[in-house]
């Protein structure tokens, strides 16, 4: 008797499976659940405070008791690493979730309608790409006082005409696809079509665009904290650790202090694109393993 044919895997199944023959990849989304649950478990994992100050201590090289050791003012460095990465990832995550929320949407209209739709749509994106956003973003900081919030909001505002142009792209070769065509015949509304039918297809440029955006953030917030416009002391973030760092006294007396928050954010970034480039090997039928 002939062997029964095999049940053909689900696109998802083998993404999946591609993106886990992607060494680089497993070992960017080992790095990042690591660090996330570094900073999620933040308490339990350091028995000082990030504000906690020992003047008697500062600049004390790592040790047993400090395993980073300790900063100027007597912090332990540990402590406000661990604490420092919710903050970075606070800022990444929610400021690429509400770009990619506003971009989707731009870009799903954009391409459904077409049309003067389209074309208006996406004269709005030609605007804010030709504005020069790092000189914005340093503008609007330095304006309302730099917090948080505020870099979230300047983030979103200027990061999502890129994923616009992405999903609109997506949608003007998927709505002429059959089953749109066949949905639109039954009478199916079309915002219904757009999130239920045509979104979904989407997805994968969309996830893969938003896992490199992290890394992107991440390294934004640090570069505008190290110029004393993004976090500010004494919440930690790794940007405002390596402010604290400039002077050539502590460069000279305690060469590892600018090391482990550099490192971090180096080791995040990497770890950020190693994912985004297995997800979009992954999700590109194109890409071989």
């Amino acid at each position: 008797m002939a062997p029964m044919p095999q049940k053909p895997d689900t696109l998802t199944r083998i993404a999946v499976d591609k993106f886990m023959k992607n060494k680089l990849a497993v070992l960017g989304l080992i790095l990042l659940v690591i660090i996330i649950l570094s900073a999620i478990f933040a308490p339990l994992l350091t028995p000082y405070e990030p504000s906690t100050q020992e003047l008697l201590k500062k600049l004390t090289p790592p040790n047993g008791e400090h395993w980073l050791g300790v900063d100027t003012l007597g912090r332990d460095m540990y402590t406000r690493m661990l604490y420092g990465a919710r903050v970075s990832l606070l800022v990444g995550f929610a400021s690429v979730a509400a770009s990619i929320f506003i971009g989707t949407i731009v870009g799903a209209i954009a391409g459904y309608y077409g049309g003067k739709v389209d074309a208006f749509l996406m004269r709005v994106v030609d605007v804010f790409l030709a504005f020069p956003s790092l000189f914005l973003l340093i503008t609007l900081v330095t304006i309302f006082e730099p917090g948080i919030d505020k870099l979230i909001m300047a983030f979103a505002l200027f990061g999502w005409t890129a994923t616009a142009r992405l999903v609109r792209g997506e949608f003007l070769s998927l709505r002429s696809r059959e089953f749109v065509l066949a949905a639109k015949t039954m009478g199916v509304k079309s915002s219904k079509i757009i999130f239920s039918h045509i979104l979904p297809n989407a997805m994968g440029p969309i996830i893969v665009t938003a896992t490199l955006n992290v890394g992107i953030v991440i390294l934004a917030e640090s570069a505008l904290s190290y110029l004393g416009l993004g976090i500010q002391p004494p919440t930690p973030s790794w940007g405002n650790m390596l402010q604290d760092a400039q002077s050539l006294t502590i460069m000279y007396e305690a060469p590892w202090y600018p090391i482990f928050p550099g490192l971090m954010i180096l080791v995040t970034v990497l770890a950020f694109n190693f994912v985004g480039d297995g997800l979009r090997d992954a999700f590109d039928p194109k890409m071989k393993s």
